[in-house]
């Protein structure tokens, strides 16, 4: 390509290069162990398994874990589940709400029906719109701790990073529920929303997050057009997805971000209210958390 496709395009196009049945995405800083690759195929021999994602491990210290699947918060929030934990803590294969973009395989008549990633992110969020997608379309999302991938990550701060993955929250929050649900979310988002900027401006990124409002506002006829596609697509409602949504905010230590205990307690308590009237049907695997 003659531009920046960004990870979401990157990938989009990689994949439109190959014909193989299967497709695995690994980051261009994780390193597969051996066995990895038959380990995800295995999973997605399974037809009931829409994604599967790897056991990532810290490059520094890979007998630690970087992501064993990602959890998403009800307010679009997400991190690495499990971060830091020894990976002998996450050793048994399970259902997890998000894939890791840093390494994950998905069956290519799965991709295809999802339509792989929306170009539109570029990067940050993509990984969870698709998994949030594939819950929705009918398949599950899978974490293998067989498949081990090696990823050299740094937790990087720029504003520009911090604008991607407040678009992509805020895209994901405002085209992936359907419509009751987010009029029972929205208004917690609003107050979140104002609470967040200050946070921000202390910061020093409250441009960033500006800038990702303003977009929203500037592309909101495509925010209207991939909600109605979103939607025509779903064959699983939200009662039976939001049991696997987070309460908190609990990203890892490792992210220098803490958000306080009264604010979660907050979250938690509205989440309790809200699902409940929302007829959110409870699931045995419930949401990944973070240590």
């Amino acid at each position: 390509p003659s531009h920046n496709l960004g990870f979401s395009g990157g990938c989009n196009e990689g994949a439109r290069h190959s014909s193989a049945p299967l497709l695995v995405f690994v980051n261009s800083d994780a390193v597969l162990a051996s066995g990895a690759l038959a380990a995800l195929a295995a999973v997605l021999a399974d037809e009931s398994v829409g994604l599967v994602t790897a056991s990532v491990r810290l490059g520094d210290r890979p007998d630690r874990v970087n992501a064993a699947g990602n959890p998403m918060h009800y307010l679009g929030y997400t991190w690495s589940g499990g971060m830091g934990d020894l990976a002998s803590e996450h050793d048994v294969p399970r259902e997890v709400t998000c894939v890791s973009g840093a390494t994950f395989g998905v069956r290519r008549e799965v991709w295809d029906q999802l339509g792989g990633f929306d170009d539109e992110y570029f990067a940050y969020g993509e990984d969870v719109d698709l998994s949030i997608r594939a819950w929705q379309a009918g398949h599950t999302v899978r974490f293998e701790p067989a498949a081990v991938s090696v990823h050299h990550y740094e937790f990087g701060r720029n504003p520009q990073k911090w604008f991607l993955l407040e678009r992509g929250r805020l895209i994901n929050m405002l085209t992936l529920f359907e419509p009751r649900t987010r009029r029972y979310v929205v208004p917690m988002l609003a107050v979140v929303e104002v609470g967040s900027l200050l946070v921000a401006a202390r910061q020093g990124w409250a441009g960033s997050k500006v800038a990702a409002w303003r977009w929203l506002w500037d592309n909101r006829e495509y925010l209207h057009e991939r909600t109605a596609r979103v939607e025509a697509a779903r064959r699983r409602p939200d009662s039976e997805i939001l049991p696997r949504l987070s309460a908190e905010v609990l990203p890892p230590p490792e992210f220098g971000l803490r958000v306080p205990r009264v604010a979660n307690a907050v979250l938690k308590s509205y989440w309790t209210w809200a699902s409940a009237r929302l007829g959110a049907v409870s699931t045995s695997a419930g949401p990944t958390q973070a240590r």
